[in-house]
């Protein structure tokens, strides 16, 4: 438990520097929330690899564990990439998340962990990381939907000097999702490739949902590409296919394991 309150703690002390220096409008300078994010990440890493030691199988891949790993990828590439000017904003909603979700997993989490091949493991793994890198552009595509609606209305909010120039905010929703469509993409092929028994394993709806949302990015890119697709389109094309994400991972383990008491 201690583990899990120091790395909370160091978040949420993230998160409040943040804050802090957003309202100093001094986040392109300021890295003060940089060592206690960096400590948070790793506490929160550790734990997980703590609990993985502990169990005779593998790292706990349920529900409370998977909500707690693409939480940590988050904050890991928010504190990773923050550090570049004004995307440290990202930390303001990441790290309170992971603290969150870090707590929920240590008191609802720690089911026994199947034994897992590597090449499963190398399935989960992609699969975590591709949700933890579209959810941050989630994250960017409201931020960009705020900041639009924002300047539209000619409210110019003292947060608004805090958030990366609309172009650049745009920019790096663009790169952040095509990163996300190729890991993901390889999630879908991983699993195509090394999962057997679709169909007994309850993985049909998943897949068809993962697909979608993978065709759904796949389109917004197309679009930008060869149509110029910005603004609230992109926002409502990114919110769409990651509803379909989250559908389709959380979704599913949620009625599996919690309301069906079956293994995902």
């Amino acid at each position: 438990m201690t583990i899990v309150l120091i790395a909370g703690f160091a978040y949420l002390l993230a998160a409040a520097l943040l804050v802090r220096e957003a309202a100093r409008e001094s986040l392109d300078t300021a890295r003060g929330w940089l060592w206690p994010a960096a400590g948070a990440v790793f506490l929160h890493g550790s734990y997980h690899l703590l609990v993985a030691l502990r169990t005779a199988g593998g790292p706990d891949m349920h529900f409370f564990a998977a909500l707690s790993l693409v939480a940590l990828g988050m904050a890991a590439l928010t504190t990773l990439f923050g550090a570049r000017g004004r995307m440290s904003a990202l930390g303001v909603f990441a790290f309170p998340l992971a603290a969150g979700l870090l707590l929920v997993y240590h008191l609802y989490g720690h089911a026994p962990a199947p034994v897992l091949g590597w090449r499963l493991q190398l399935h989960a793994w992609l699969a975590l990381l591709a949700y933890a890198t579209l959810a941050i552009a989630a994250l960017l595509a409201l931020m960009l939907w705020a900041q639009e609606r924002a300047l539209r209305r000619r409210e110019f909010h003292a947060w608004l000097r805090a958030l990366p120039p609309l172009t650049e905010l745009e920019t790096l929703l663009f790169r952040t999702i095509a990163v996300g469509f190729v890991l993901l993409g390889a999630t879908l092929l991983t699993g195509v490739l090394f999962v057997e028994n679709l169909l007994a394993q309850h993985l049909v709806h998943k897949t068809v949902l993962s697909v979608l949302s993978w065709l759904a990015f796949g389109v917004l890119l197309l679009g930008r590409w060869r149509y110029g697709w910005r603004g609230a389109t992109a926002v409502r094309w990114t919110l769409v296919a990651m509803a379909l994400l989250v559908l389709a991972f959380f979704g599913s383990k949620f009625v599996l394991e919690l309301v069906l008491h079956r293994a995902s």
